[in-house]
């Protein structure tokens, strides 16, 4: 069924509803967080950095340094960083390394 003229509201005005991406935080203000997560991954073991601050650019950029060392596969979005298998330790060393202070 198409509107008829009489139906729509004159006074509509379209919103444009954009995302603003924060500004990145400092490295030494970041409070990252390094847990080991298998619940709901068919079993399969990850390390889960969550916490950061800042725009989605940065933080794949961050995500695709932290595979690249640990030499796996993963993800980064919506403010979290997914490193497949087990590197809690290893992470929390490299991200320290980066300038990373807050990190646990």
């Amino acid at each position: 069924m198409i509107p008829t003229k009489n139906l729509l509201n004159p006074d509509f005005k379209y919103e444009n509803v954009e995302k603003e991406e924060t500004k990145t935080l400092d490295k030494k203000q970041q409070k990252l967080r390094v847990n080991i997560e298998k619940k709901g991954r068919s079993g399969k073991t990850v390390t889960l950095i969550n916490g950061f601050i800042g725009t989605e650019n940065d933080l794949k950029e961050l995500g695709r340094l932290l595979k690249s060392k640990c030499g796996v596969g993963g993800s980064a979005k919506d403010g979290e960083i997914l490193i497949q298998g087990e590197f809690k330790q290893r992470v929390i060393e490299l991200l320290k390394a980066e300038g990373y202070t807050q990190t646990k």
